[in-house]
């Protein structure tokens, strides 16, 4: 039922692209065109901020923080980078005790700053995500094609489910501190409000097989998608763990607190503050191109379209200049005919003389190119206005007829 409901989605939408010459289609890819730009300036203006935001070590982000504060609350000298171990907050805190695990089966908090315990793979973190995936079938069928257009318009993971994110408070001290109870270094990682990936680490993977049925064979004939597996998989943000982390940084009761820029594609992240900008010069260049591309391919699809539209509009005009002028000489006809009708029924008009297709007025028209004066001129009209005039006596197509006036 799904499947065929998306057949029908994206039928329609490409009778809605293909529409009005492509005007469609033009409009479809001059929105995406807008979008890869909008990327465009959002990564560039990333970039800049990230070149001149400063990398500073843990130990000297305190006295940073209280030197910005004393000259100036708001400034750019508090979007910085930092990099460092992952530690649980309750490490710092010297709260060894509930560093220890619960002994309950299940992915749990052990108490108020107890760690977060995989309960398949037993690895320790400080953040826990446990996600189901239905991973489908992509083999061609007797009578189409298994290709999901739901990956054009979405996620392409379909089916993905987060079934559990458990976090506990973490901070990040200075690589070679984490072994020591009495450091004070370190900054509170803050992950209220952020959206950002987290750069975790996969410690469970298990793929699980979906029972076929009688109705997975008709599917698998018809080239329809179905469920074949279920992939469950649990990721863990470890201790020790080396990461960098980029926003603004605040003194929170006099302890550095980092929290998420939205303004920046990166909160927590396994790359450095050199490969972050590599990887920025690499997208900001995809996006450029990408934006040329599709704006000149829109623009010549509208472009286009809106000629084939003028060109239409052209000859809608013409069409009805030609039909008015007819309506003109039909109204004319007709006062001439009132005019001459008590003439032509009183007049004893010749039997060769008379039309061959009422064979009750006199002949008046002429036909062209064929030549043929056989109609009277009322009968005439009357054969221009078929789809395919013809000439009655001969059949050859006539483009028009002429009045025949007696001397």
């Amino acid at each position: 039922m799904s499947s065929t409901i998306n057949d029908r989605l994206v039928s329609l939408l490409t009778q809605l692209a293909l529409a009005t010459d492509g005007l469609g289609a033009g409009v479809v890819l001059a929105f995406f065109t807008i979008q890869a730009w909008k990327n465009f300036r959002y990564t560039s203006s990333a970039l800049e901020r990230i070149r001149h935001a400063k990398s500073v070590t843990i130990s000297d982000l305190r006295s940073l923080l209280i030197d910005d504060n004393s000259s100036q609350t708001q400034s750019d000298k508090q979007f910085v980078i930092i990099r460092g171990l992952v530690e649980a907050k309750s490490v710092v805190d010297g709260s060894w005790k509930n560093l220890m695990p619960s002994s309950s089966s299940s992915s749990s908090i052990g108490n108020s700053g107890g760690l977060l315990v995989s309960h398949q793979s037993g690895a320790k973190g400080v953040v826990l995500q446990n996600t189901q995936t239905c991973v489908y079938n992509d083999i061609k069928g007797l009578f189409g094609y298994a290709f999901d257009f739901r990956s054009l318009f979405g996620n392409p993971l379909r089916g993905q489910k987060t079934l559990s994110l458990s976090t506990i408070p973490f901070v990040l001290v200075q690589n070679g501190d984490s072994k020591s109870p009495d450091s004070t270094d370190y900054v509170f990682v803050n992950l209220e409000g952020s959206l950002h990936p987290l750069p975790l680490t996969t410690c469970y993977h298990h793929l699980q097989p979906i029972p076929t049925t009688p109705y997975t064979l008709i599917q698998a004939i018809a080239g329809y998608t179905y469920p074949v597996g279920l992939l469950d998989e649990e990721k863990i943000l470890p201790l020790g763990k080396e990461i960098t982390a980029v926003g603004h940084c605040t003194l929170q009761d006099g302890n550095p607190q980092i929290n998420a820029c939205k303004k920046i594609p990166y909160f927590l992240s396994d790359m450095t503050k050199d490969q972050m900008i590599v990887h920025l010069v690499s997208r900001k260049k995809i996006l450029f191109w990408v934006g040329i591309v599709l704006g000149s391919v829109s623009l010549g699809v509208l472009g286009y379209s809106l000629t084939r539209s003028w060109q239409r509009l052209k000859e809608w005009r013409h069409r009805r200049q030609i039909q008015h002028s007819r309506e003109e000489e039909i109204a004319n006809l007709d006062a001439t005919t009132e005019d001459n009708r008590a003439d032509e029924e009183t007049e004893d008009i010749p039997e060769g003389q008379l039309c061959i297709i009422c064979l009750m007025r006199r002949k008046r028209a002429a036909f062209v190119p064929c030549g043929h004066f056989v109609c009277c001129y009322r009968c005439a009209l009357s054969v221009e206005r078929d789809s395919a005039p013809k000439c009655p006596l001969c059949r050859q197509n006539i483009r028009t007829s002429v009045r025949i006036y007696d001397s």
